[in-house]
């Protein structure tokens, strides 16, 4: 392994976790409301526990910040690859940086590393890499929430079918066989953290008492 790549890897790495740790619905609860939003609710700083929360426009407003850092935390990384890697696709780079965003924002260095749980996150990183498997993705999860208002089962689905398009998808852009290698594992261990982060929410699922959106507290 070359030094360039090694210095790309960290650099990428790096750049994506100090992007992760800047958790939206930390800042936007501290900063608006005065408050906490993981002393609340599920304890997770993301979208859904601000939404129930906080109401609308708090909500809203943690899901753009949240995926407006997944997308720019691979661009940089993509930028950072193409620069000092240039014997591996620029797209990997960014999926590294994609991992640690999701880090960061699960386990933020500026918010005693407890943040939510990634998946908007991840989400931006897609949007930014793959938008027909962003589309994908989100097809995927409006089915299911119109049929079960369960938020959590929806995150949990599209981020066990993520590796299988992910792959699928780069096969077809005609990537060499390192690049999707490399890019596979990048997209499993995604989707492994963020079903992984959801774990209390599966064992909600199995005693079916999850949250339904919309349900009264």
């Amino acid at each position: 392994m070359s030094i360039q790549l090694v210095l790309a890897s960290l650099l990428a790495a790096l750049e994506g976790y100090l992007c992760g740790s800047v958790v939206f619905g930390i800042l936007i609860s501290k900063l608006f409301f005065h408050d906490d939003v993981r002393t609340h609710g599920s304890g997770s700083a993301g979208m859904t526990n601000m939404l129930r929360t906080y109401g609308k426009v708090a909500g809203a407003a943690t899901a753009i910040g949240d995926v407006a850092k997944g997308a720019a935390a691979v661009l940089i990384g993509e930028w950072v690859f193409g620069l000092l890697a240039p014997g591996l696709d620029p797209a990997c780079g960014a999926y590294l940086a994609a991992i640690f965003a999701a880090i960061g924002h699960t386990k933020p260095i500026w918010f005693h590393f407890k943040g939510g749980k990634g998946v908007l996150v991840c989400g931006g990183a897609i949007l930014a890499l793959q938008p027909l498997v962003f589309l994908a993705l989100l097809v995927i999860f409006l089915i299911e929430f119109a049929f079960t208002r369960i938020v959590s089962l929806g995150s949990i689905i599209i981020a066990a079918v993520y590796p299988v398009l992910t792959i699928c998808y780069w096969v077809w852009r005609g990537a060499n066989a390192p690049t999707v290698v490399y890019i596979a594992v990048c997209s499993v261990i995604m989707a492994a953290m963020v079903i992984y982060m959801h774990r209390s929410n599966i064992q909600r699922l199995r005693e079916g008492t999850e949250y339904r959106f919309g349900e009264k507290k």
